[in-house]
């Protein structure tokens, strides 16, 4: 993309007014035959003249009365233009020196004089959580000595049992328990109560 070059008014009779630099050789002037045309009494009829010479932009001072000046010093003999430099004619008139670039014959063009604004980045996503892996332990061999000791298991053998002993004596205490009550019932049938118990009231 070829470089262009511009200067946009900062200060004088058309604050912000854009001069594009089109041309082998222009001049700035008060007069009608300049190729930018500035009216102003601190500009003489030729004033300053831009020369573009290998891709660069060479300026002079055409003998003017008020002066040219680049960044502030005056010129007395060519200057090769950076882009961003402030071109003064006398004291009251401030040009900016800018370099644009081309994007495409129907768009508008880039200067390289003012910051771009930088493109805003997406938001970096959080690290998704590892899964913490469980070590599986190692097997055990016939001959090998174990490094740590080998979980535990329940006997299963040791539960049947438990079960096998309550059973046994729930049955137990449900014999002992139909016997008493069979006894109480013949004590009861067969009137014996002063038999076995001699002490109750109204046995004599």
């Amino acid at each position: 993309m070829a470089a262009q070059y511009q200067l946009v008014m900062h200060s004088g009779p058309t604050p912000g007014k854009v001069f594009p630099l089109e041309g082998d050789v222009i001049t700035i002037g008060r007069e009608a035959g300049n190729g930018i045309i500035i009216n102003d009494a601190e500009v003489s009829r030729k004033h300053t003249q831009f020369v573009f010479q290998g891709g660069k932009v060479i300026v002079t001072d055409l003998g003017s009365t008020n002066g040219t000046f680049v960044d502030g010093q005056r010129l007395t003999g060519q200057h090769i233009l950076q882009s961003g430099q402030i071109i003064s004619l006398g004291e009251q008139i401030n040009l900016l020196f800018e370099a644009v670039i081309a994007v495409d014959p129907n768009a508008t063009m880039l200067s390289t004089g003012r910051p771009l604004v930088p493109p805003v980045s997406a938001p970096t996503p959080p690290p998704s959580p590892v899964a913490q892996v469980q070590p599986t332990p190692s097997p055990v061999y016939a001959g090998q000595v174990p490094s740590g000791p080998l979980p535990s298991t329940p006997a299963p053998a040791q539960s049947a049992n438990s079960r096998v002993v309550i059973a046994i004596v729930a049955v137990i205490l449900l014999c002992l328990l139909c016997s008493c009550g069979m006894l109480l019932w013949y004590v009861d049938a067969n009137s014996l109560w002063c038999k076995f118990l001699p002490f109750l009231s109204g046995c004599s």
